[in-house]
C-alpha cells in the first residue's frame, strides 16, 4: 500500500504540493487527474523516491521510499519525458534495466515490443514520442515490479496503441500482484481502466474515490412531467446535485441507487422518463460541485 501523510513539496517560494494525504491500495489501477501544474508529476516523483519531501512522508507498506534502494526496486517510474542513453537502442535499455531490477524479463520485454511493432535494434532517438511511450511501458511491465507509476502515459499514443497498452496492463494485473498509478489531465482517458480516481488541484487532493461506488451512488435521469407539481414529488427530500430544466425537459442528477431513484420516479406522473449512464467526468463534476468546487474550470477534456 502506498501512503502519503501531510506530504509537502516546495521549490523555493513555490509550493507544488501542500500537506497531501492519500492512500493507494494494492492491486488497483489508480488514476491521478489534474490540469498541468496541479502537482501530478511532483507527486509521482515523490512516490518513486526521486524527490525528497519538504515535509511529510511517502511509504510503501510503512517503509519510507526516499533514499531506500530496496523499496525503489519495487517501483518503476515512467516520466512524461522518459530518459534514455544517447544513441541507445531498446536492447541496450533492456540490459540496463535488467541490472537495476532483478526480476526483469528480457524475453517478455521483446514480446511486448513486438506487440507494438517496435524494432529492438533501432535507435530510440529515431522513435516518435508515442513510440518512446510504448517502449517504456514495455520496459516497466517487463521489470515485474509491484508498483508501476506512469506520467501522462497515453499522451502521444494513437487510439490503437492506447487500447494495446490498457490490454497489457490488464493482463499483467491478472497474472501477478501489480499496482498501477496513472497521472493524466483527462478523465476520459482513464474512464475504462481505473478502479479509483483522485482529483488533484493546486497542490491538494479535492476528491479521492472508488469509481464503481461513485457511479452506483449517483443517478442521472431525464423526465418530462405531467405538471410541475409532479416534479416536486420526485425531488421531495432528494439529495439533488444537478437539476437542469430546458423547456419541459428536466435533467436531474441525484444521490441514491438505481432502485431508489426508480421508486421516486414511480411516485409521479410523467410523459417521458429515461435513466442515463453517467460518465466518470460527470460523476466528478457532480461530486466536486456538491463539495463547493466548480470543477469544470479545471478538468480538461
Amino acid at each position: 500500500m502506498i501512503e502519503a501523510l501531510t506530504l509537502t513539496k516546495a521549490y523555493g517560494r513555490t509550493t507544488a504540493l501542500n500537506r497531501i494525504g492519500l492512500t493507494i491500495e494494492d492491486g488497483e489501477i489508480f488514476g491521478l487527474v489534474g490540469t498541468n501544474g496541479a502537482g501530478k508529476s511532483t507527486l509521482l516523483r515523490l512516490i518513486a523516491g526521486v524527490l525528497r519531501p519538504t515535509e511529510g512522508s511517502v511509504t510503501l507498506d510503512a517503509r519510507p521510499v526516499y533514499d531506500n534502494p530496496a523499496v525503489k526496486r519495487e517501483i518503476f517510474f515512467v516520466p512524461d519525458e522518459a530518459y534514455f542513453f544517447t544513441n541507445s537502442t531498446p536492447l541496450e535499455m533492456m540490459r540496463y534495466y535488467a541490472m537495476m531490477y532483478p526480476s526483469f524479463d528480457e524475453m517478455h520485454c521483446l514480446k511486448l515490443l513486438g506487440s507494438f511493432s517496435l524494432d529492438p535494434r533501432r535507435k530510440i532517438a529515431e522513435f516518435s514520442k508515442g513510440m518512446k511511450k510504448q517502449l517504456f511501458i514495455c520496459l516497466g511491465v517487463a521489470a515485474h515490479v509491484r508498483y508501476l507509476l506512469l506520467d501522462e502515459t497515453f499522451d502521444g499514443l494513437d487510439p490503437i496503441a492506447r487500447q494495446g497498452a490498457k490490454s497489457i496492463f490488464a493482463g499483467q494485473m491478472a497474472d501477478e500482484s501489480l499496482t498501477i498509478v496513472i497521472a493524466s489531465h483527462s478523465l476520459r482517458e482513464l474512464e475504462d481502466i481505473c478502479d479509483h480516481v483522485g482529483l488533484l488541484h493546486e497542490g491538494g487532493v479535492l476528491l479521492s474515490r472508488d469509481v464503481e461506488s461513485m457511479k452506483l451512488g449517483l443517478q442521472k435521469v431525464q423526465c418530462v412531467f405531467a405538471s410541475e407539481e409532479e416534479a416536486d414529488k420526485v425531488l421531495a427530500d432528494a439529495e439533488v446535485l444537478v437539476h437542469d430544466v430546458r423547456g419541459r425537459l428536466h435533467t436531474i442528477t441525484l444521490r441514491g441507487t438505481r432502485e431508489e431513484t426508480q421508486a421516486r420516479l414511480d411516485r409521479a406522473q410523467t410523459v417521458f422518463t429515461e435513466m442515463l449512464t453517467l460518465s466518470l467526468e460527470e460523476v466528478f463534476i457532480s461530486e466536486t460541485e456538491a463539495a463547493g468546487y466548480d470543477v469544470k474550470k479545471f478538468i480538461l477534456d
